[in-house]
């Protein structure tokens, strides 16, 4: 059987409905979304090794963030698996569950239940202990989410493996994909805007200074470059303006078709410095993952 080309939907007498029903829901090659989902799996499971080592310090029965405490940091509306637990012995059953969805979410092992376990885990886990949360914690959750919405399976996965051997016939083209794919571009824009309005809220984004500040902070050592920014004033105003032009550009040029795959290819190496930067690696990266199915080619 062959595979079934996206199709463009037919346009209703308004244009600007056919845009919307085009952006949404025409069938979508899933291949961008196999990307995605690995570099996910793979991003979720470096995460919760960084809560791994600490996990019963911040949330065992003795821990430092008992549930009083979280049920005071967010006025008591918490809600979160992790709160129902309060043995060392479920604690540490329930983070195994989450490990597992995130390896089964990477190498496609029944993905969609997969990719939902992982994301109502994960939100539990940062809800159980949300001072803790960063940028990248974040992401993942919302890279989840939107893979739950597609079939992140169809391709490069145990589960299209497990199709092949049953001499299935191959996955077509997907409304559900162009439903992911369009949620990953909105959210990619949302929060590069988000870091772009908090940026210039702060003086030293429009005085230059940034980037110094940045490389100064005790948490962003991972590269020192205040040794080159002391030496040019005009080299620290240039990597704080071009952080902010990049991220500009990036929010707005994934929107034109011209442009989307010339900024989604910048982004895949531009997030990541710019992680670095600010001494949050993972979090580039996170961003740098919604960049991939622009990047490749949304079909």
């Amino acid at each position: 059987m062959t595979r079934t080309e996206p199709t463009e939907i037919d346009p209703p007498a308004n244009s600007a409905a056919a845009t919307w029903l085009n952006f949404w829901f025409r069938p979508a090659d899933g291949r961008p979304l196999a990307w995605v989902r690995i570099l996910t799996g793979g991003l979720g499971l470096a995460l919760a090794a960084s809560f791994a080592a600490d996990l019963e310090r911040w949330f065992g029965p003795e821990g430092m963030i008992p549930p009083a405490t979280v049920a005071e940091w967010s006025g008591g509306g918490t809600r979160s698996l992790f709160l129902v637990t309060t043995g060392t012995t479920g604690l540490w059953a329930l983070f195994a569950v989450l490990v597992l969805a995130l390896l089964a979410v990477a190498v496609g092992l029944f993905t969609r239940p997969a990719c939902l376990v992982a994301a109502i885990l994960w939100a539990s886990l940062l809800n159980r202990g949300p001072m803790l949360a960063g940028p990248a914690d974040d992401c993942l959750a919302v890279l989840l989410w939107c893979l739950v919405v597609g079939p992140a399976g169809d391709h490069w996965s145990l589960d299209r493996l497990l199709r092949d051997r049953r001499s299935l016939p191959p996955p077509a083209a997907s409304p559900w994909a162009r439903l992911s794919l369009g949620l990953l571009r909105v959210h990619a824009t949302v929060i590069t805007v988000a870091v772009v309005l908090a940026q210039l809220k702060g003086d030293t984004w429009w005085d230059g200074t940034a980037a110094w500040f940045l490389a100064a902070r005790p948490d962003s050592q991972l590269i020192d470059l205040t040794g080159l920014y002391r030496r040019s004033e005009y080299l620290t105003n240039l990597v704080t303006h071009a952080i902010v032009a990049f991220e500009i550009g990036f929010a707005g040029g994934l929107w034109f078709d011209a442009s989307r795959r010339h900024v989604a290819r910048a982004g895949l190496v531009a997030w990541p410095l710019v992680g670095l930067l600010a001494g949050e690696p993972l979090w580039g990266l996170a961003m740098a993952i919604f960049c991939v199915p622009a990047a490749i080619g949304e079909r």
